[in-house]
């Protein structure tokens, strides 16, 4: 079975709002981990324990939208929404432009707030099934050897067995012999299947 995302992290400043969602959260059976501050979550937040992030706009120190923007630099997949107060619904709808999936408005109205975790980690798991998919493909191209890797590129860009020979100054059966190699090492059969193999790997 692979991993699937199963923690809901809360970051707000205010302990009752904290409080709040993790009674809501924890009695749909959601596992909770709450911070009182951005920089408390990143100091804890680490990229292979995939989840969610319901987090407030508007705090001391780093903002909510701060804190988006630093999971963006870093690359994060993990689902985000923000909690704003009546007056932010605009900026919130601006955070969902870099990403956000949602924003949930005070005060909390339960059945939107369990729709809406529902539909996170759905988008959660999604993503980690992503990232663990590509994991697997570069690793398999990681078994190549460099002069495969140099063969597998000129196949891809449509040059012949007796092009790559002359490309790599090998003679045409080594070239043979490397494509079958590379065949065998991707688990694929027909040359059609060999480029969406390497061609994946650039998307």
């Amino acid at each position: 079975m692979p991993p699937t995302a199963s923690t809901v992290y809360i970051v707000d400043d205010d302990e009752a709002v904290r409080d709040s969602l993790r009674w809501l959260l924890e009695a749909n059976t959601y596992r909770v981990k709450s911070f009182a501050s951005a920089e408390a979550f990143l100091a804890e937040y680490r990229e292979d324990q995939p989840g969610i992030l319901i987090v407030d706009v508007r705090m001391p120190g780093m903002s909510g939208l701060q804190l988006q923007e630093e999971l963006i630099a870093r690359k994060s997949h993990m689902p985000v929404v923000f909690i704003t107060g009546h007056g932010d619904v605009p900026m919130a709808v601006n955070t969902m432009k870099k990403g956000a999936v949602d924003f949930l408005e005070k005060p909390f109205n339960e059945t939107d707030l369990r729709d809406i975790v529902t539909r996170m980690f759905d988008i959660a798991n999604e993503n980690l099934q992503k990232q663990q998919s590509k994991r697997a493909h570069d690793a398999m191209l990681g078994r190549l050897t460099a002069r495969e890797q140099q063969v597998l590129e000129r196949i891809v860009a449509g040059r012949l067995n007796k092009q790559i020979a002359d490309d790599l100054g090998i003679s045409i059966k080594t070239v043979e012999a490397h494509r079958a190699n590379i065949m065998e090492k991707l688990q694929v059969t027909t040359v059609a299947d060999l480029m969406k193999v390497a061609l994946a790997s650039d998307s």
